[in-house]
């Protein structure tokens, strides 16, 4: 099957991400990016999917399922060492949202089974993972350890300047728990300063997919199989945004064996 991996944003404002399983050509992974002014709404229907709610950059009145979140947001770069404030939305429902200041709202979706109630999610604590030049700081959103969605699992990481991440390289595209689950996996990728850029391969076993991606402020990776390590050059700091779902909600992988001394030195 083809894919078109690299995904930049279509215009400058409203929603300039659409990323759809028929878009992509996948099963699972739905990503959407609200980019807005104050003053500015955003709506939609969640149908058969679930979906998470990030609150990025800047603040919005938030309602969904009922409820009413009121004003949501934590911060107003994804760069702060903050964690972001998110909504969880269930299927068969819908939410609305009015931007209070510029802000930057991710629509994270998957299938949906009616498994969990519409919420606001606990702040995340930072963890910070990795050793020299693969550390990385992490936002664990909605990852498996916390129950609050039937398929997705959100989360996001900054890389520092000069590092790696997502490395040593691993995959996670079989469904074969506990030792491997299947998942696919977007990533939304931010630069600081903006006018930098990083560099994404994706690549599997067999070789029939391997392509290596110049990545620059804003824009989507995507990752429906295979191996997917990041670096960023020196001097520019790398942030993205992972989304994840597939068969099973829980996140297993395994490092490419060539490089898995890396992980077996440094645990």
């Amino acid at each position: 099957m083809s894919y078109d991996l690299h995904r930049k944003p279509q215009g400058e404002s409203g929603k300039i991400h659409d990323i759809t399983p028929e878009s992509a050509g996948w099963t699972y992974v739905g990503f959407g990016l609200y980019d807005l002014k104050p003053g500015d709404t955003a709506a939609e229907a969640t149908g058969d999917r679930e979906v998470i709610l990030v609150m990025l950059e800047g603040y919005a009145e938030i309602s969904g399922a009922g409820q009413d979140f009121g004003k949501i947001g934590s911060r107003d770069s994804v760069f702060e060492p903050v964690a972001p404030q998110s909504v969880y939305i269930p299927n068969d429902s819908d939410w609305s949202l009015v931007a209070v200041t510029d802000c930057k709202v991710a629509v994270c979706s998957a299938p949906g089974m009616g498994g969990h109630k519409a919420q606001l999610l606990e702040a995340p604590e930072r963890v910070t993972k990795g050793k020299g030049a693969n550390t990385r700081h992490i936002f664990p959103i909605a990852m498996e350890d916390y129950d609050v969605a039937d398929s997705l699992l959100v989360t996001e990481c900054v890389t520092p300047s000069g590092h790696w991440s997502s490395y040593p390289p691993h995959r996670h595209d079989s469904d074969n728990f506990p030792s491997i689950t299947h998942l696919e996996e977007s990533y939304y990728h931010r630069l600081n300063p903006a006018k930098g850029y990083a560099h994404q391969r994706v690549y599997n076993d067999s070789g029939s997919m391997d392509e290596t991606f110049t990545v620059h402020d804003g824009e989507v990776v995507l990752v429906p199989e295979g191996y997917h390590p990041c670096g960023a050059p020196y001097g520019y700091d790398l942030y993205y945004l992972n989304v994840m779902a597939g068969p099973l909600r829980k996140w297993r992988f395994q490092n490419h064996p060539d490089h898995d001394w890396i992980a077996q030195r440094d645990a």
